[in-house]
């Protein structure tokens, strides 16, 4: 499995598909990347020299924000949004939907403590 930045990405899967699998690249992003670089999008992984990963990882280090820097940058915005008691951050410390969405049903695939749902009585 080569490993592009800290992350392994799959051997048998075309080149724009298995770029995704680093958090903060869609589809999108990898084939601007692949064209950028002068790539096939077509070719594996597996095929990937150990100067087109290095050309790679400079890239994506010194261009684009991926990985751990975007995790964290999201964390970050998270906890300002809190810190300020803003709305958003009123929703996301409690486990509820941020974006609008109905919580009178189907909220309930959110993190934290199960949160149980009575029977209909008859």
């Amino acid at each position: 499995m080569p490993r592009v930045i800290g992350i392994d990405i799959p051997d048998n899967k075309r080149l724009e598909i298995s770029l995704t699998y680093i958090f903060g690249i869609g589809r999108r992003l990898a084939n601007e990347i692949i064209a950028r670089l002068g790539m096939d999008r077509n070719m594996r992984a597996h095929k990937l020299t150990q100067d087109d990963i290095a050309r790679l990882n400079g890239l994506l280090q010194s261009e684009y924000i991926v990985e751990g820097d975007l995790r964290r940058s999201v964390q970050n915005n998270i906890k300002r949004l809190i810190s300020i008691h803003s709305y958003r951050g009123l929703r996301h410390r409690v486990g509820l939907p941020v974006r609008g969405q109905r919580s009178r049903t189907n909220a309930r695939t959110r993190k934290g403590r199960r949160k149980t749902v009575a029977n209909k009585k008859k």
